[in-house]
C-alpha cells in the first residue's frame, strides 16, 4: 500500500472483468467447465485454460482461431495459456482490439488444481498494462459434495481455495446424500460466510450465478458496495464487543450465510446449529478466521496505511483477503480497499455513500491471524496517527 490518499473515482474505466476458476483435484471444475462452454450464457467469454485436451472440446469445436485458440459453438472463445498468463492476456486483449477474433465482454482463468489463486489475483493488480485493461471480478472455487469434506482435512490449499472465493460451486451434489451436503455447507459457511454456495449437479450451472461479484454492479454501472462487502454475513448479533474506547465492535461470523442466497436446496436452513466451539488443531479450516471490524470513528488515512503494512509485514501469506469500506477523516465521501494476501488494489473513492450508515466496516478472511492480533495493531496505528496529527 501507499501512503498517497485515495482520489476521487471517475467512472469506472471500461475495463474487462476476469473471473478465476479454481478448486482442487477432482473437485469437477474440468467439468463444470465443459458445460460452461457450451452454454449460451457464455458467449462473448474468453476462457483462458492450461490445456485444451485436459476439458475436451472436440464435439463443441466450430473453428480455431490460431494454434492456441478455438471458437465454440455457443460464442465463447477458448484460449490455452502461450508462456504465462501476463502474455496470454495482452495477446487476447491485442488481438480484440484489432478484430482479429471476436469481441468478449469477460475473461475466465482457470488454474490448475493445486494451484493457489492468489499469484493470479496478484497478477492482475500489479501488471501495469493488465490492471489497465482487465479488473478482477471474483473468484470461482468448486468444491466436491462428496469428496469435499475428506480435501478440506488433508489439504490446506483446498481450504484456501474455500476461503477466498466470491463464489463456491459444490460439484457432484446428485452424488451425494443430503446430510454429507449439508454437513460440507456448514463447513464452508464458516469457512466463508459470504461467498454464495451454488449446487452443480452434472456440472450444471447458470454462468449469471458465477460472474458479477466485483465492487461495480454492470447494470447499473456503479458501485454495489452492500452486495460487495456482505459485511452483514461476517455479523452475529449475539456477539457484539464494544472496544474500551467505544471506538469500534466486531461482528464475528456466525457459521452461516443469509441462507437465501446461493445456497442450495441440499443446504437446508439451519447453517446456525454448527457447533462453533469444536475446534481441531489439526483441522485446516480451524486455522481460518473470517470476521468484520466495525468502526463507529473516522479513521485517519496515513494510521490505516501504516496499520495494513505492519499486518502485511507480520503475516502477508496470512491475509487471505480483505475488503471495507472506510470513513476516513480526510474526506467525507467513503473509500474502498481491497486486498489479497500482500497486494492491494488502488484505493477507490466513492461518489455517495452507500446508505446512512457511516461506519467504517473491514472485513478479514486470515489464517492463524485472529481479532486478538488484529484488534490491537489497528488501534495502536490509529492512535499513533491521531497523536501526530
Amino acid at each position: 500500500m501507499t501512503a498517497a490518499a485515495p482520489t476521487p473515482a471517475a467512472p469506472p474505466p471500461p475495463r474487462l472483468p476476469v473471473s478465476v476458476l479454481t478448486g482442487f483435484l477432482g473437485s469437477g471444475k474440468t467439468t463444470l467447465l465443459q458445460r460452461l462452454l457450451h452454454h449460451p450464457g457464455m458467449a462473448r467469454t474468453a476462457v483462458v485454460i492450461n490445456e485444451f485436451g485436459e476439458v475436451g472440446l472436440d464435439h463443441l469445436l466450430v473453428a480455431k482461431a490460431s494454434e492456441n485458440m478455438v471458437l465454440m459453438d455457443s460464442g465463447c472463445l477458448c484460449c490455452t495459456i502461450r508462456g504465462d498468463l501476463v502474455d496470454t492476456l495482452r495477446d487476447l486483449f491485442l488481438k480484440r482490439v484489432r478484430g482479429d477474433i471476436p469481441e468478449f465482454d469477460r475473461v475466465v482463468v482457470e488454474t490448475t488444481g493445486l494451484a493457489d489463486p492468489a499469484p493470479i489475483i496478484h497478477t492482475l493488480m500489479s501488471d501495469p498494462l493488465l490492471s489497465a485493461r482487465f479488473r478482477l471480478d471474483g473468484v470461482i472455487s468448486t468444491v466436491d459434495a462428496v469428496h469435499g469434506a475428506g480435501q478440506l482435512d488433508r489439504q490446506p490449499e483446498s481450504v484456501k481455495q474455500a476461503a477466498v472465493a466470491d463464489r463456491i460451486v459444490l460439484t457432484k451434489t446428485d452424488l451425494a446424500t443430503p446430510h454429507t451436503t449439508l454437513a460440507l455447507c456448514q463447513r464452508l459457511s464458516a469457512i466463508n460466510p459470504a461467498a454464495p454456495q451454488i449446487p452443480a449437479a452434472f456440472g450444471e450451472v447458470d454462468p449469471k450465478q458465477l460472474f458479477d461479484a466485483g465492487l461495480y454492479n454492470p447494470e447499473t454501472k456503479s458501485p454495489d458496495v452492500a452486495r460487495w462487502l456482505k459485511e452483514e454475513a461476517y455479523r452475529d448479533e449475539h456477539a457484539h464487543h464494544h472496544h474500551d474506547h467505544g471506538h469500534h465492535d466486531h461482528g464475528h461470523h456466525d457459521h452461516g450465510h443469509e441462507h437465501g442466497e446461493g445456497c442450495g436446496p441440499d443446504c437446508g436452513h439451519d447453517h446456525h446449529h454448527h457447533d462453533a466451539n469444536r475446534h481441531d488443531a489439526n483441522r485446516h479450516d480451524d486455522h481460518i478466521r473470517a470476521f468484520c471490524m466495525v468502526v463507529d470513528e473516522p479513521i485517519p488515512w496515513n494510521g490505516f496505511v501504516d496499520f495494513m503494512e505492519a499486518l502485511i509485514a507480520a503475516g502477508g501469506e496470512n491475509l487471505l483477503r480483505i475488503k471495507g469500506l472506510l470513513n476516513v477523516k480526510e474526506s467525507p465521501l467513503p473509500v474502498v480497499v481491497h486486498g489479497v494476501q500482500h497486494m492491494f488494489h488502488p484505493p477507490v473513492q466513492l461518489q455517495e455513500w452507500p446508505g446512512e450508515d457511516h461506519r467504517s466496516k473491514i472485513v478479514f478472511i486470515t489464517r492463524d491471524l485472529g481479532e486478538a492480533v488484529i484488534q490491537p495493531m489497528f488501534d495502536q496505528f490509529v492512535r499513533n496517527a491521531e497523536g501526530a496529527a
